[in-house]
């Protein structure tokens, strides 16, 4: 080792990344070598980690990878540019960034050919690689490399990956996605009794009930959900404590839900025996799970049982897997009797819909239909863009085919690329019919938005929710299909909550004639969105203190039972 390399390693331990970064980048340029500009690479990331700063990190990774020639030493570099590439995601995504992920994963794929070998026997090179791609709009890809990180280890976060990301093609059966949220039910840990603290069940004054959640913040979807049930809640009998595994403070939603209960508390940095014991402590009856296979999940909590009563509700659609997840709450069109087997949990029906939406702090309005002003008519969807696959690109490609000058105005509530569809669309010589929407930081400009829209298309096998009640907030109706499970009959159960069973589709090509035959009869559709701004406040969809009023009555009814059999 030079004098030069020593010194620059000694820097290094005295972590004086910034004096490291000056003295390489005066050596010549004829003098760089690819162990050099790793080290520079590295030194920027740990200084001052700003947007501009990761780039050319970025840059300086490439470099190094490219200029070495013994490819079984560029390991360590790989993993520093993919790494890399996900800070600049996180930063990115706050500022819109949409092309990032395309662009990364096209130049990963080269690499990834190059050193096959190295890449397919690492795990942790892989999840670096999945959790840029988690970032991106292709689902497939993701999947494919979560599946090689479980070719090589099954640890529980990416068997949670794997099962959450199947819910956006047509791979699998509910029979499938019952037997692999199996494994993580097998793979979670299980904390020694010597660790924790008693469960305590009794009757008290009043039932104390929880919420986990990560996602207790602004312009989150689950925000607008839990605040419905905490706007009406019989104090005089229920007591709500909110666990939020979520370091935003200060978020104007966090506070608003701070408000509404007993007792709110931050669990992230808390180990998961410590919020363990602390949920015991507070003597919880009744814990509900947020989160499901979410980002930012703590399953594990609920693996060694927070409450006597544990139950998963609102933000995921689908089985848990868990033995100790006690019950599923959902309604009769998500999940039939005859499929109940395919869910770990225990089916609890509401009377009427699984979910309400709280409404949004914007008046509503009668709006005319674009089409009166356009001339022709405008489909739209705000769905996430993972959710539209390729069976969902062909079948929108065939209804623009068939309407004639229709539009589809496409545009999602986060940061992506349209790159990767704008080729998929292309594909089927559609492409000029489609408007992509910027990003809206404003969420009034956002709902706005819908008044483009003549008739929203529903995704499929993964309907929306958040976006399908945005619709209707804003008159706009929304043709869905319906599926083979609760993620897939989403759709169907808000339409047949809002009366409107003939926007409900069996199969594709059933999905494809209603959109047809309803963008050719003016009137019908005229009539349909009448009938919604009339009816909707009134549904299911936002009686708020309807659905408070059931959700805890059923709340109340699992706790007599369990409280019954205890006695």
């Amino acid at each position: 080792m030079s004098k030069e390399n020593l010194n620059l390693l000694n820097l290094f331990k005295e972590k004086k990344y910034t004096e490291i970064i000056f003295k390489i980048e005066q050596i010549k340029k004829e003098e760089i070598n690819p162990s050099l500009l790793n080290l520079l690479g590295v030194c920027r990331m740990l200084s001052t980690n700003s947007i501009e700063t990761i780039k050319l990190a970025i840059e300086d990774f490439k470099k190094s990878y490219y200029l070495e020639k013994d490819k079984t030493k560029t390991k360590d570099t790989i993993k520093n540019l993919i790494n890399a590439s996900s800070a600049l995601f996180d930063k990115e995504y706050i500022k819109n960034e949409r092309n990032l992920g395309s662009n990364f994963f096209e130049e990963i794929k080269v690499i990834y050919q190059e050193n096959k070998e190295i890449f397919d026997n690492d795990v942790n090179l892989l999840k670096a690689i999945s959790k840029v791609l988690k970032r991106t709009s292709d689902a497939k890809s993701t999947i494919q490399y979560l599946r090689k990180i479980l070719n090589l280890h099954s640890d529980p976060d990416t068997i949670a990956s794997y099962n959450f990301f199947n819910n956006y093609i047509f791979d699998w059966k509910q029979s499938d996605y019952y037997q692999n949220s199996k494994k993580l039910n097998q793979k979670l840990p299980i904390f020694s009794s010597g660790e924790l603290i008693n469960l305590n069940f009794s009757k008290k004054e009043k039932i104390n009930i929880g919420f986990v959640s990560s996602d207790i913040r602004s312009k989150h979807s689950i925000t607008y959900f839990l605040k419905t049930v905490l706007l009406f809640y019989n104090q005089e009998k229920f007591k709500i404590y909110l666990y939020h595994n979520h370091n935003l403070i200060n978020d104007p939603s966090t506070i608003e839900l701070n408000n509404f209960v007993s007792n709110f508390s931050y669990i992230n940095t808390l180990k998961d025996t410590e919020v363990i014991n602390k949920i015991r402590e507070d003597e919880i009856d009744i814990i509900i799970d947020l989160n499901g296979f979410s980002s930012n999940h703590r399953l594990a909590l609920f693996k060694n049982r927070l409450a006597p009563i544990q139950i998963s509700w609102c933000g995921y659609t689908n089985t848990t897997g868990l033995d100790e997840m006690d019950y599923l709450l959902a309604d009769r069109n998500l999940i039939r009797p005859e499929e109940e087997k395919y869910y770990s949990e225990k089916i609890i029906y509401l009377p009427n819909i699984w979910n309400c939406h709280s409404g949004y702090p914007y008046e509503r309005s009668e709006n005319l239909m674009p089409m009166e002003t356009n001339n022709y008519i405008t489909f739209g969807s705000f769905n996430n863009f993972r959710k539209i696959n390729d069976e969902v690109i062909e079948t929108w490609s065939s209804i623009l085919k068939n309407v004639k000058n229709s539009k589809l105005f496409l545009k999602t509530s986060i940061a992506t690329s349209m790159e990767f569809y704008q080729k998929k669309f292309d594909h089927y010589g559609v492409l000029k019919s489609i408007t992509f929407s910027d990003y809206n930081k404003s969420f009034k400009d956002h709902l706005n938005e819908y008044k483009k829209i003549d008739i929203a298309l529903d995704t499929f096998p993964w309907n929306g929710v958040t976006t399908t009640f945005e619709s209707i907030w804003m008159n706009v109706p929304v043709l869905v299909l319906e599926g083979f499970n609760f993620s897939s009959r989403c759709g169907s159960s808000i339409n047949k909550n809002l009366k409107l069973s003939n926007l409900i589709a069996k199969n594709k090509e059933e999905y494809i004639s209603k959109a047809v035959t309803l963008a050719q009869d003016k009137n019908k559709l005229y009539e349909i969105r009448k009938n919604i701004f009339k009816n909707a406040l009134d549904s299911s969809l936002f009686n708020k203190e309807k659905f408070s009023n059931e959700f805890f009555i059923s709340l109340e009814k699992i706790f007599n039972k369990r409280l019954a059999s205890k006695l």
